[in-house]
Parts: structure tokens; sequence; C-alpha cells
């Protein structure tokens, strides 16, 4: 048996002069939901697409169940379901008719097709839409019929980009309770996302990756003890006092803070009550009007803060490693 389901080894992709993706090393195990979480331009499509075998390595290797996809192609996609971020499907062709023409491509045995279409239709829960045109569905929809078109090969992986950008939130919810399903039945799944409670919601455990490397490896409360082990302070002011409170948080009280919009945060050890008095009257001294101050557990949006953050690329060299079971990359 190999050691992992999806082994990624020492993988870069060059574009010229820019590294997409650099020296990166995953292990996905069978059946987790595995998370890329990252901003636009991070690296994570570039994986996923060198896992579709779409884009070639500039070096390193990736293999599932201990094969090689650079030397059996056409066999890692058959084992492989894609569903992406834009919503495709083919707007003149009925959902039934979207389902056979993928089935066909998948060469499912004409046999099965029937049997597999119907199926897909009750899980979308499109029977009553079966012979209306897709091209005249809700967005929301057409992601449902994305979803078991990417799933009619009955496929061992399950590959999603993005899978629920520009839903709203009842469409997601189903969409994440439809991923579930899928996982309980056995099927591995890898997603990249930018949502960060769809990966908190969703995932066994996670990447962070930012300008093609992995900066944190790890599930997702392992990942959010990276902002701190006790409380998260938040602080609102207006925007031209956001640069002065930072600085201030910093050399009042050796708070390392980030910014985002008028939202400022910062990791907090001690005495919450008390820090909130001192902090507070120490701001009122400044002369700066607080319109907020709270605090809360850490959540993965301030570990993405911190780790993608103007304070993560300005400070590198403050914040180190040592979580437990949590690897770092630099």
């Amino acid at each position: 048996m190999p050691e992992h389901y999806i082994k990624i080894s020492k993988l870069v992709k060059r574009f010229g002069d820019l590294v997409a993706v650099n020296d990166v090393d995953l292990a996905i195990e069978k059946g987790e939901i595995f998370g890329l979480l990252g901003p636009n331009g991070a690296g994570k499509t570039t994986i996923i697409n060198m896992l579709l075998t779409l884009l070639t390595p500039t070096s390193g290797k990736i293999f599932i169940n201990g094969m090689d996809i650079s030397k059996n192609q056409e066999k890692a996609k058959q084992m492989m379901g894609l569903m992406t971020q834009e919503t495709v499907v083919e707007a003149d062709l009925t959902a039934r008719q979207n389902l056979d023409l993928f089935a066909h491509l998948y060469h499912i045995p004409e046999s099965q097709i029937s049997n597999r279409v119907k199926e897909a239709l009750d899980e979308a829960e499109l029977q009553k839409f079966a012979d209306v045109k897709a091209g005249t569905f809700s967005g929301g929809m057409q992601r449902r019929l994305g979803l078991v078109r990417a799933m009619i090969q009955e496929p061992p992986i399950l590959v999603l980009d993005e899978p629920t950008t520009g839903l709203d939130v009842q469409n997601r919810n189903t969409m994440w309770g439809r991923l579930r399903n899928l996982n309980k039945e056995g099927t591995t799944i890898l997603l990249t996302t930018q949502y960060l409670e769809e990966a908190d919601e969703l995932c066994d455990r996670l990447a962070i990756i930012d300008h093609g490397k992995i900066i944190a490896l790890g599930t997702p409360s392992e990942i959010k003890r990276i902002a701190g082990s006790g409380k998260v302070l938040e602080i609102i002011v207006k925007p031209d006092d956001v640069s002065h409170v930072v600085s201030f948080l910093k050399s009042k009280f050796n708070l390392i803070a980030n910014a985002k919009g008028d939202r400022i945060t910062a990791a907090l050890d001690k005495s919450i009550g008390t820090e909130f008095t001192k902090i507070s009257a120490a701001l009122d001294r400044e002369h700066v009007e607080v319109l907020s101050i709270g605090a809360h557990l850490p959540t993965l949006d301030d570990v993405f803060m911190k780790l993608t953050g103007t304070g993560l690329r300005d400070t590198s060299g403050e914040m180190q490693g040592g979580r437990a079971n949590i690897r770092w990359r630099r």
C-alpha cells in the first residue's frame, strides 16, 4: 500500500520568470476533505491543473495511490472528477443531455448510462427539470448539475476549484451538505477556496498557500492556534487612524497588529478585561476615536490575515513555528 493516497513532491511550476508553484510538498489521505486556501494568484489553481495533467510541472512529481500520473495520464484522469470555479454547463442541452454527454465522454458502459443519469438527477434534485435546457437554470441549479456531472463516472477523487463562488448562503450550505455526503460515501475531496468559513466547515486538513509556497499545514483547529493561544483583540477606528493605532499597539503594548480596512486585530494572551481597560484608556489619551473594541476566539480569518497580509511579508522574522502538528515553510 502506498504511504499516501495523493502525494505531491517538490512540485515547481514556472511561467517564464514567474514561479507560480515553488517546491510544494503535500500528502493527502484517502477519504479526506483537504483544502487549499490562499489569495488570488497564490498558486492554488496551478497545482490543481498539474494534478489534472492539464499542465506539465517544471519539476517535481505527483502520485495517486502510488501511481506516477505523468506516466499514466489517462488512468489518472479517469480517477478524478472536476468541478471548476466557473459554472460550465451546455446551455442548449437539457439536464439529462448534459449528463448523458459526459457519461459517454467518460466511456461509461452503455448499459449503465441510463441508470447513472437517473441517479444523478435524483441527487441534484433536478428530476422535474430533466428535460429543460440547462441555460434556463438558476445559478444554484447549474451548480448542482455541475457537481453530479463531475461525479457521473463515480471517481474516487473529486477536485473542486472554488466550488461555491457566487452562490448565495442557502445554496452554499446545500452544496456543503452534498459534499459531506459524498465524502461519507468514500470520495476523497480536494478543494480550493477563498471562503475561510468553507475551509473551516468542510476540511479535515488544509494548507495555506501564498506566493506559490505552503506556509502552514494542519487541521483547522491547529492552524487557528497560529493566531495565538488566547483571544483575538479587534478594534475598529476611523481609516485615518489605522496606521497610527497599529504602530501604537506595537510600541506601547508589544502587540503585532494586522489591519484590513478599518479593522485592526492582534493576538491577546493576557487578561482580556485588564487589557481592554489599558488599551482603551491609552487610545483615548492618543485622541483616537474607538468605534468598536472587542475580542473573539481565533478564526481562520485571523490566521489568514496574519500569514498572508502585510504583517507576514514585512515582519517574517518575527513569526516562528513550533506549533504542535503544524509544519512551517519559509
